[in-house]
């Protein structure tokens, strides 16, 4: 298993391209497995002969673990750099440190080990939710959870019998029991990833603060465009463009200063199976709306399709979630733990608007956006004013 990403430790065997007795060729893709943030290729370190395939699919792999076997000749194996003939002399640097996602060699798991380690995204009796220290909970009760890869989150539903409402041992071993009885399916890596990243966004004080946007002057543009922008697109350049004028606002929160962002470099959300991927468009407060339109439908694809890099979805300063299409008019979505601020844009309906100078209502496209912030950094007036000036801009898309 490579190393698929400097954070990622483990992968799960999503499919399996081989069979013993193939012959492969180097960098052909051979396993599709899914990591926490998305699924990814493993290709062939060499051209060669398989020998054997040790993997399942479904289960998830250490990196370092060994998934195949590879006959290969000497010749292939020195093509694609993993063996020389002749060490590296002293000074020399060894040019094999960037081979297909290269596993240090101290990371290498025995392959003459009886059994490749498996990484259980579940422990048996246990709920798949990363382990995290819980707030008011006895030693014991502390210990009997991080056996079963707990947290606190996930006692929400337990009513405590102890001294001030506390969760005894009893009440969770009851608990316990309790939802043995119930219809289980297992939570994908993502999943429990997007679990994670939401409980540690509550630990701040979160809030949302909502303003209905014009949205016909958008609308209008679009059909004009080719290709066509997303909405999403426009809410994000708006939001840049924003953000560029008091970058405090999407700063963060570090002791007693605020720390500003060193560039704008927003995310925006793509629905997949069992989550959310969030690719980030970079500096976009100094390219224009046509620049950015076909970067932003190729990261859509890749969302889609799973195939983002760990490169396309590191830590922007903020994020655009669009949940119109789903019919949604009204959310308070949550920001990631990193970020202040999170930009939603809902449903447009059409409404009556009173225009002054004709004395009649005219009916306009409008679209309650919302945004969700860190309310230590923002109060609501701030927060206000932030989404009355994105929807200034995006009354006059033509300037985006």
């Amino acid at each position: 298993m490579p190393q698929l990403g400097e954070s990622i430790a483990e992968a799960t065997v999503m499919e399996v391209h081989i069979s013993p007795g193939d012959d492969i060729k180097a960098d052909q893709n051979i396993f599709l497995v899914e990591t926490d943030k998305a699924t990814m290729d493993v290709t062939a370190v060499c051209a060669g002969h398989i020998e054997e395939v040790v993997v399942e699919i479904g289960k998830s792999y250490a990196v370092g673990s060994t998934l195949a076997y590879i006959e290969a000749s000497e010749e292939d194996a020195q093509k694609s750099g993993l063996i020389k003939n002749l060490p590296p002399a002293e000074g020399e640097d060894d040019d094999t440190g960037n081979v297909h996602f290269a596993v240090k060699e101290e990371d290498k798991i025995d392959h003459n080990a009886p059994h490749q380690p498996e990484v259980q995204p579940t422990v048996e009796g246990g709920l798949p939710v990363p382990v995290r220290s819980a707030v008011y909970l006895s030693p014991r009760l502390r210990h009997r959870m991080e056996e079963l890869g707990l947290n606190g989150a996930d006692l929400a539903g337990v009513a405590g019998s102890g001294n001030g409402g506390r969760v005894t041992v009893g009440d969770f071993e009851k608990f316990m029991q309790e939802i043995d009885q119930h219809k289980m399916t297992e939570a994908s890596p993502m999943r429990i990833a997007v679990a994670d990243s939401m409980r540690r966004s509550w630990r701040r004080p979160l809030a949302t603060v909502t303003v209905p946007v014009i949205m016909d002057a958008v609308i209008a543009h679009r059909k004009q465009q080719s290709p066509t922008p997303g909405v999403t697109l426009y809410a994000m350049r708006a939001l840049a463009i924003a953000i560029s004028e008091n970058t405090a606002v999407a700063g963060r929160l570090i002791g007693n200063r605020i720390v500003h962002p060193p560039a704008i470099n927003i995310g925006f959300a793509v629905e997949v199976e069992h989550g959310v991927l969030v690719p980030i468009m970079r500096g976009i407060d100094g390219k224009s709306l046509e620049e950015l339109t076909l970067p932003y439908e190729k990261l859509v694809k890749l969302g889609q399709q799973r195939k983002l890099t760990p490169e396309m979805m590191e830590a922007g300063i903020a994020t655009v979630t669009n949940v119109g299409p789903f019919g949604i008019t009204a959310a308070t979505p949550i920001p990631l733990p990193e970020q202040n601020l999170l930009l939603g844009l809902m449903a447009g309906q059409k409404v009556p608007k009173w225009d002054a100078e004709k004395e009649e209502f005219i009916p306009r496209l409008e679209s309650n956006f919302t945004l969700s912030f860190d309310h230590r950094i923002l109060d609501g007036g701030a927060a206000g004013r932030l989404l009355n000036r994105i929807g200034e801009l995006l009354a006059e898309p033509e300037k985006l």
